[in-house]
């Protein structure tokens, strides 16, 4: 049988990602200067996304002779996530900026490593087998290990062991994690034969519950990926021993690559009881433990842990919850990326996310910042002013009621009204009134609040930020943006 040809069209997205990382290595070898690396790398995205947009509708390559089934299937989804990924690595490259020109890592690794995980993000978007998708997921983490771990200390700084810490534990829970998921991939191969998506699962054979051990071991390895529970306890750890836009990412463009495999295997295969039990225990941890936070980053790790849970709670449903389950996952890593941005643009260039108490008053010397950050935490809570936000929840209640999942709907509900706590408390240290300077004070974080001078944000943060609250307030305003884009 004659096999099909391959569209070439349909791997614009991925030639533009993958041709990014290899210029970017080739300017940095050949012209060695800092701006020519990082325009390189900002350029490549933007290619790659458009090259997404105009191959929205293009048909599958790499399929089987029947052509009833293919390996990279390009639609909606695929695109809007390409469009996302490319978006997060010009975005966390502008928040790296003020790092980069200090020398705090070396500029043509970090541009690298961060194109080639791009790279990763747009294969997993749009594989359609089991083996694409591991392959775009572990193209998307390995280079983050680094990344984590990346940094040069000036002479006489005192060399701390965090980074390489957080960098060992990401690597290490990561490996078990891909070998559960190998483990899932291979007793699903051996009992259906089949690697594709929609042949997860051969419910009439004998071998059926061989393939659901392995749809099961899949969901879990993969689970990692969104660091849900109880794959969850690097999250934490990791971010807070990352360099802030190395954390951003973490936080956005790899847990948006676990939400994509994860929909990709439960929505095709018989573990909605199994996804509706990681939501229930996600929510729950990552709400109560946030609750006791008092550092920033991690504050904003363990809140991203909660709405991991709410982006599963649909995706229990099948497909049916698909679109609601995406379209909150772009709603979070918009947030998630402004609250972040502002984190890097209230501290000193290389200094990790500190104390909340020292963000106290942070609004009041810098009320543009403090607005944008005040707007990304409401939207995670699901309030107004974050529009975007509180849409998202209502989508994902309002999917849940429809598919008779009234318990869980209302798990979502009460889990949001805890999630208020520690988002007011943040927003309300924002606004109040710094020490008064020169009065004794007990607590350091406060008296670094009221010496910490404001500071100048760098053009490309702000650019950053402005670009993403601009989307964060037009989806808020017009949601069916998003959704006409994923349908």
């Amino acid at each position: 049988m004659r096999a099909q040809a391959v569209d070439h069209l349909s791997l614009l997205p991925l030639y533009a990602a993958a041709g990014t990382a290899i210029l970017v290595l080739l300017a940095d070898l050949l012209v060695a200067r800092r701006l020519v690396t990082m325009g390189v790398l900002a350029v490549g995205g933007l290619a790659t996304v458009v090259c997404a947009i105009i191959t929205g509708a293009r048909v599958g390559t790499f399929c089987d002779p029947s052509g009833s089934a293919c390996s990279w299937v390009p639609g909606p989804l695929a695109a809007t996530a390409a469009v996302v990924f490319a978006a997060l690595t010009v975005g966390v490259l502008a928040l790296s900026a003020p790092s980069l020109r200090l020398g705090t890592a070396p500029v043509g690794e970090f541009c690298f490593l961060l194109a080639a995980s791009m790279t990763g993000g747009v294969v997993v978007g749009y594989a359609g087998d089991l083996i694409t998708l591991i392959v775009g997921l572990e193209t998307l983490t390995l280079p983050l290990y680094l990344l984590v771990g990346l940094r040069r200390f000036a002479p006489g700084e005192r060399v701390t062991t965090s980074a390489a810490s957080a960098s060992v534990t990401f690597f290490l829970i990561s490996v078990i994690s891909t070998a559960i998921a190998l483990l899932g991939a291979a007793l699903n191969y051996a009992a259906t034969g089949a690697l594709h998506f929609d042949r997860l699962i051969d419910g009439s054979g004998p071998t059926a519950p061989v393939a659901t051990a392995g749809v099961a071991l899949l969901v879990i390895g993969v689970a990692f990926k969104v660091a849900a529970v109880p794959l969850h306890a690097w999250a934490p750890p990791t971010y807070e021993g990352s360099p802030l836009p190395v954390a951003a990412y973490l936080s956005t463009a790899s847990k948006l690559g676990g939400v994509l495999a994860l929909a990709a295997i439960v929505t095709r295969s018989e573990a909605g009881a199994l996804t509706a039990l990681l939501a229930i225990l996600t929510m729950a941890v990552g709400n109560l433990v946030a609750l006791r936070q008092t550092r920033m980053v991690r504050l904003l790790a363990w809140s991203s842990i909660a709405q991991a849970g709410y982006i599963l709670a649909p995706l229990a449903l099948g497909l049916e919850g698909l679109e609601a389950a995406a379209a909150y996952a772009v709603f979070f890593v918009v947030l998630e990326f402004i609250a972040f941005g502002v984190v890097v643009a209230l501290r000193q260039p290389g200094a990790d996310g500190g104390d909340i108490d020292s963000y106290r008053g942070a609004a009041r010397r810098s009320p543009w910042l403090g607005a944008a950050l005040v707007l990304a935490l409401a939207g995670l809570a699901g309030l107004p002013p974050g529009l975007a936000g509180l849409f998202a929840k209502v989508t994902i209640i309002d999917v849940l009621l429809d598919g008779d999942q009234l318990w869980l709907a209302c798990i979502v509900a009460v889990n949001a009204v805890i999630a208020l706590a520690y988002y007011v408390r943040v927003a309300a240290v924002l606004y109040s009134a710094p020490p008064a300077v020169g009065i004794p004070v007990a607590d350091p974080n406060l008296l670094e609040a009221a010496l910490h001078p404001r500071l100048g944000v760098t053009r490309p943060v702000a650019a950053a930020l402005v670009v993403a609250t601009v989307a964060a307030v037009t989806l808020g305003f017009a949601p069916q943006l998003l959704f006409d884009a994923l349908s």
